[in-house]
């Protein structure tokens, strides 16, 4: 299973392709894509919206989902989901999740 993010170039903020062909700022908001080509056409709707400079280094990453939750597989995608490491009053981690 495969999310799609990117980082969106007005602020910078971590984004995820959401229903609709919408970036979302939450995963858990997130499209889970299964198999090549529902991957590849995701792919493709990214690399539109980094034509048209909406967001800026797209790709596909590996996710489990446990107990309906999105998971990160890798510990990067985990600490990009969550926010900044600087403080956890801080960033996404901060804030309520709802989904």
């Amino acid at each position: 299973m495969k999310v799609i993010t990117a980082n969106r170039l007005l602020n910078g903020d971590v984004v995820w392709l959401g229903a609709g062909k919408t970036w979302v700022e939450r995963i858990t908001l997130a499209e889970v894509f299964d198999g090549t080509d529902a991957v590849a056409d995701a792919l493709a709707v990214g690399a539109a919206a980094e034509k048209n400079q909406e967001v800026v280094g797209v790709y596909e990453m590996d996710v489990a989902v446990e107990d309906g939750v999105i998971v990160p597989v890798r510990l990067r995608e985990r600490i990009r989901a969550a926010g900044p490491t600087t403080h956890p009053n801080l960033g996404k981690q901060a804030q309520a999740v709802s989904a």
